[in-house]
């Protein structure tokens, strides 16, 4: 029997054995799993939540840059899990919307439909976002109905005026995520729609916990 603080991933019973593979077996559940695998685990977790790449964390860590990949895109669904978890029930204090652009897609006004629009809410001292709809979608429609012009003039008062604001003063929680969102997004380089809200989910994760809290809440999903 192997004396080791480690404890069994699935029932935390203290009692493990060691097999000759290497892998540990609980004494109670005697499901089996792979010590130096949560070891790992661990390492991708702390870089993660550090903000490297996965093409910086597979450098470091000598480990296949498909392998960190996919397990930073098991971390963002889990981190979207807990977010979803943890807004339920609260009471939001005030909410505002946002309109996100690529820097290098702004200078062309068709590229508008490719923007990603979400409504931020403030609970307590933390936030959360809820992604609306892709415009991208209805690009075609509006152009081939010589809509277009009359659009494009619209969304660009929309965006000067943000009509739909309920926050209560100009500099507050929210403006804060937009602002750290934005220098968040600087690192990647483009991220598809299909993907966006995954990449939102992290940056509100990331925002809303210090580090030490974040490698606890993912160690423990």
């Amino acid at each position: 029997m192997l004396k080791s603080p480690m404890r069994c991933i699935y029932c935390y019973h203290e009692k493990l054995y060691e097999l000759k593979s290497g892998q540990l077996k609980c004494a109670k559940c005697k499901k089996k799993f792979s010590p130096k695998k949560i070891q790992t685990d661990s390492k991708l977790i702390d870089y993660f939540c550090q903000n490297l790449s996965a093409n910086q964390t597979s450098k470091e860590l000598n480990i296949s840059y498909v392998t960190v990949k996919k397990r930073y895109e098991l971390f963002r669904k889990l981190i979207a899990n807990h977010l979803e978890e943890v807004f339920q029930e609260k009471t939001v204090i005030e909410y505002d919307e946002y309109i996100y652009l690529q820097q290098s897609k702004k200078k062309i006004k068709e590229n508008i439909f490719d923007a990603q629009n979400f409504l931020t809410f403030q609970y307590e001292n933390k936030v959360y976002n809820l992604l609306m709809p892709n415009l991208n979608r209805y690009k075609s429609q509006f152009l081939d109905d010589g809509a277009g012009e009359a659009y494009f003039k619209e969304f660009s008062k929309f965006m000067m005026f943000n009509k739909i604001s309920k926050t209560k003063k100009r500099e507050n929680l929210i403006t804060k995520f937009w602002l750290f969102f934005e220098e968040s997004m600087l690192k990647y380089k483009g991220v598809s729609d299909e993907n966006f809200f995954y990449y939102l989910k992290e940056i509100e994760f990331k925002f809303n916990y210090e580090m030490n809290e974040q490698r606890e809440i993912l160690n423990n999903k």
